[in-house]
């Protein structure tokens, strides 16, 4: 009979959360149902494991033969959540393939809320009882009253009739209420399309127009809306959200500092009238499980996040907009590698809807592709409320230097005494947190180095440590040296934001301060209070890192002033000058986005003459990217061709030297084809492994993941040694 039993099953592929390959082998009892997409619990070993049910390859068959039926095991139980799309399950599998991942891997961040496959706890609840009438006091009756035809809990019944939990008691004693399951409320409140539409302009309203036509169309197409600082892009882009919504489809916003993003909600919800569901790794576990599955039933309409709400299981998505969309932060660089501006590009051709890359300064990849036809382009040039383009000028240290032992040059010290003078605020912008970059010792040289990492230990002086801002080792500041044990020899070379603080702090006693880095403003309630602070006038100077630039809209902001423009610019990153033009581009923003009074950037620079400053003195982003695409272009670099990188680690320094050595060896040759290294890394020792890299260049034509793949065939890894593959990589470190 038992036999007889396990025949009578069903064979399906269940794929597993896993690092694996390919999906296993399962018996599916007769007396469950599944399908492709069903969320199960199958054995795994000695545990249970939950996976989803995955669809039949495309091309069937194993060299090792189907394992025997008698060798199948049982799936254990299926899960009551709603199944897996096929079009996130043609996600999951095209970014493993693309990325050469294990789509285990890729599954598994599309599982990212276990808990929430598991039905939601029902509430119990009172309501009356038809027909009982007897012993009704006044208390019972203002009670009932309340209780109307509605299933209610106790605490809310005694609430609103203004009575004790006794006498809700006593009216279950006798008969006139009774419990019942009350209806599972929904998760999130749903946003009105038309709750405060805005007064677009003009050339707003042409964009809006556009953008919603795509949404219309329920048709896959890619739009480029490039706006200027302050040109109103997110009113343009709510307006396609507000469409969707009015479609009856969900819409998924990306943001690539979604804690950070305070004032963008605040607009959202007046816009609205309603919240959001937000995705991030803030949230609590609780709030991810429900908003997992509100997504997952369609009941959040409007979801924003970080890069992972890209592998949440919306039904029925109609419109991603990428925000922001030249940010490396939409870069995965651990686990599955994958750059999510071009994911959310694929699921959008996946769910045949539109997708809105958006920028001030897009990336010369989306910007190419505009150029090329492949997505449509949509303008902005001008700011709203008529408020000017803040004047750009680059300030010579060369020319002008600062005091001996300070950091900020006599014009743009007189230029933030006149704006604080005025009443107005005034930012200054370094790129470095912490109190100095670089400790060393003034008796024999010696620097402070993390010992993990090839990396110099950042200086925290109000914290008195130093910190490795790669992988997190701190130690206390030391008051003598290390290396040769002479006492306070430690001397801080360069600044950080704390330094400019303390210069500040000096030099304009009375202003008000706040320092706006990752390690004072953690998270949304800070963010929140920070950006309060700066509108309500609480603060006269800000001193930020590139979160400031994330953004934020104050209107009393009329002067920024960058302390290190050149910062960035050093080293051979294939786009250190694209990246350094548009985060300098974002910062110099922030200034005069108010029609009452211009703003005023002020560049500290060594390098006047080159090319970044020179298009940003002149506001030519545009003419900076040509000759950006120029340099690129005779050497088939991105965007003009395509890049893959392997990056070979180690904790024995020697097993990685060998096994970059044996890839070399094994690199592929042919036409079209370049492979540069190995070579050291130039973090050569990052969180204890010893790296090194190796770089595949191809012409644009060329699918480079067959080369990976047959490359990595060829050789040899040692099991200490980890490989990893990106594809499209955008830093070199």
């Amino acid at each position: 009979m038992a036999t007889s039993s396990r025949k009578a099953g069903r064979r399906i592929r269940v794929l597993l959360p896993l690092p694996l390959e390919s999906a296993y082998d399962y018996r599916l009892p007769p007396e469950l149902a599944a399908g492709p997409g069903s969320f199960v619990e199958v054995p795994l070993g000695g545990r249970v494991s939950l996976g989803v049910v995955w669809d039949a390859p495309e091309n069937p068959g194993d060299p090792s033969g189907p394992i025997a039926e008698s060798r199948l095991r049982e799936v254990i139980a299926v899960k009551p959540a709603p199944a897996m799309h096929a079009n996130l399950r043609k996600l999951v599998d095209w970014v493993a393939a693309y990325t050469l991942s294990p789509p285990g891997a890729v599954l598994r961040m599309a599982m990212s809320s276990p808990s929430a496959l598991e039905e939601p706890t029902a509430v119990s609840g009172w309501r009356r009882v038809a027909g009982a009438e007897s012993r009704i006091t006044p208390d019972r009756a203002r009670a009932l009253e309340t209780l109307g035809s509605h299933i209610l809990p106790g605490t809310e019944i005694a609430r609103a009739a203004g009575v004790s939990m006794g006498v809700v008691r006593g009216m279950a004693s006798v008969g006139l209420i009774e419990p019942a399951l009350m209806a599972r409320a929904a998760a999130f409140p749903r946003p009105i399309p038309d709750f405060a539409p805005p007064d677009l302009r003009d050339e707003q309203q042409l964009a809006a127009n556009a953008l919603r036509e795509g949404v219309i169309s329920r048709a896959f197409g890619v739009t480029l809306l490039e706006g200027v600082t302050g040109s109103g892009k997110t009113e343009v882009y709510l307006d396609a959200v507000a469409q969707c919504l009015r479609e009856g489809r969900q819409a998924l916003v990306l943001l690539p500092e979604i804690a950070l993003s305070t004032q963008w909600l605040s607009r959202f919800e007046r816009r609205f009238g309603a919240p959001p569901a937000l995705w991030h790794s803030e949230l609590s576990s609780r709030t991810r499980r429900v908003t997992w599955r509100a997504v997952a039933e369609g009941d959040a309409p409007v979801l924003v996040g970080a890069r992972s709400a890209l592998f949440l299981p919306f039904p029925d998505l109609g419109l991603i907009i990428v925000d922001e969309e030249h940010e490396t932060a939409f870069k995965q660089e651990d686990g599955v590698i994958y750059h999510a501006r071009d994911m959310a590009v694929v699921r959008a051709r996946l769910e045949a809807a539109a997708c809105v890359l958006v920028s001030a300064t897009p990336s010369l990849e989306t910007v190419t592709n505009a150029q090329e036809g492949r997505y449509a382009h949509v303008t902005l040039p001008n700011r709203h409320h008529g408020a000017a383009l803040p004047r750009i000028a680059a300030l010579d240290l060369r020319q002008h230097p600062p005091e001996r032992g300070r950091f900020l040059a006599p014009p743009l010290i007189e230029a933030v005494t006149e704006t604080l003078a005025r009443g107005e605020q005034a930012m200054l912008f370094l790129n470095r947190r912490g109190y100095a970059p670089l400790t060393l010792c003034r008796t024999c040289g010696h620097r402070m180095q993390c010992p993990n990492c090839t990396a110099w230990l950042v200086e925290h002086r109000a914290q008195r440590r130093l910190q490795c801002h790669h992988c997190g080792h701190t130690e206390p500041t030391p008051l003598a040296c290390v290396e040769c044990g002479t006492e306070h020899s430690l001397v801080p070379i360069g600044p950080g934001v704390e330094r400019i603080q303390e210069e500040v702090s000096e030099l304009f006693p009375e202003a008000r301060r706040l320092v706006m880095a990752s390690d004072t403003i953690p998270g949304p309630a800070a963010a929140a209070e920070a950006a309060r602070r700066i509108e309500e006038r609480e603060v006269d100077l800000v001193i930020g890192t590139q979160i400031v630039a994330k953004g934020w809209h104050f209107p009393h902001l009329t002067l920024v002033g960058v302390v290190d423009a050149d910062l960035g610019l050093a080293g051979g990153d294939l786009r250190a000058g694209e990246r350094t033009m548009q985060l300098l581009h974002q910062v110099a923003g922030r200034a005069g986005r108010e029609g009452g009074t211009p703003g005023t950037v002020l560049l500290q620079t060594f390098s006047p003459e080159h090319p970044v400053m020179l298009a940003l003195v002149a506001d030519d982003m545009a003419g900076f990217l040509r000759a950006e695409a120029a340099q690129r272009a005779p050497g088939h670099w991105p965007p003009f061709g395509r890049l893959a990188a392997l990056i070979v680690s180690s904790e024995d320094p020697r097993s990685a030297e060998r096994a970059a050595r044996d890839l070399g060896l094994a690199a592929p040759a042919g036409s079209g084809i370049q492979v540069l290294g190995p070579a050291p890394a130039p973090l050569a020792l990052l969180r204890g492994r010893h790296r090194h890299r190796l770089l595949l260049k191809a012409e644009r034509g060329l699918r480079v993941q067959p080369i990976l793949e047959d490359w990595l065939a060829r050789a040899q890894i040692p099991r200490d040694v980890r490989v990893q593959v990106d594809v499209d990589p955008v830093g070199f470190l």
